[in-house]
């Protein structure tokens, strides 16, 4: 069953074409996204969401699914990951059913298919919240998002709700603090994103999976780019045995 965009929504189908020109075989069903597609004369597999669905039990064991599948079937193949998601279900039938362990299988997935040699990179192309985001493009060797895509953990409203700050002392804090701003812009500070794409998003394509490392570097560019000053630092003091220096 494929969805009729509903407006405001970026339309996967043209996105599909632009990032891969060369063609794909991607089919949308209750809105989870899988299929393959060709870059640079290679076949990638595509795996994703759309119309900011939340992930629920159902979609977490089909993006699972498909990558178990590529790590079998295909060796070495490439993995995309099209992000558009709400976050996590937040229904009682999930949450009864164990969806945190759902959400765990899928992460586990995808760190299989990375130690077995699989680049996998992750592409924000719309919306990407919470629970859903973290098991989607951020756990792939790297994240970009396009411009005009929505980050966030929270909403500033709900996360005044709960941490009982005041919404205009967290509005304050997120004109110079990323972590309580929305964006792409923030996460690139932040060192989530990679890099925000525009222009040739083909060709950005073809980069970002020819330069696909596992090493995990989103701590040193926080740092690097002033959105988050001691996750690298808590990180080397860790590896180091070493004191946590200012």
């Amino acid at each position: 069953m494929t969805a009729t965009p509903i407006p405001g929504q970026v339309d996967w189908r043209a996105l599909a074409q632009t990032l891969f020109p060369q063609g794909h075989q991607i089919t949308e069903s209750e809105h989870f996204l899988s299929g393959t597609a060709q870059v640079d004369g290679h076949t990638v597999t595509v795996v994703g969401t759309t119309g900011h669905t939340p992930i629920g039990i159902e979609i977490a064991l089909a993006q699972a699914t498909a990558i178990l599948d590529t790590v079998r079937n295909h060796p070495g193949r490439a993995i995309v990951i099209l992000v558009d998601t709400q976050g996590q279900r937040l229904r009682h039938r999930d949450e009864m059913l164990g969806i945190n362990s759902y959400m765990a299988h899928l992460g586990k997935c995808v760190e299989l298919a990375r130690r077995q040699g699989h680049r996998v990179i992750g592409l924000v192309y719309d919306q990407a919240l919470s629970g859903g985001f973290i098991t989607s493009g951020l756990i792939a060797d790297a994240c970009y998002a396009l411009p005009d895509a929505t980050i966030r953990v929270m909403g500033l409203p709900a996360m005044a709700r709960i941490t009982k700050v005041p919404e205009e002392r967290l509005t304050e804090l997120a004109k110079s603090n990323p972590v309580f701003a929305p964006g792409p812009e923030n996460y690139l500070r932040m060192g989530g994103v990679a890099e925000i794409w525009s222009g040739d998003l083909a060709q950005a394509m073809r980069q970002a999976l020819a330069s696909a490392d596992n090493a995990d570097v989103r701590a040193a560019l926080g740092r690097a780019r002033g959105g988050r000053q001691w996750a690298q630092r808590v990180i080397d003091a860790v590896a180091h045995d070493a004191p946590l220096n200012g």
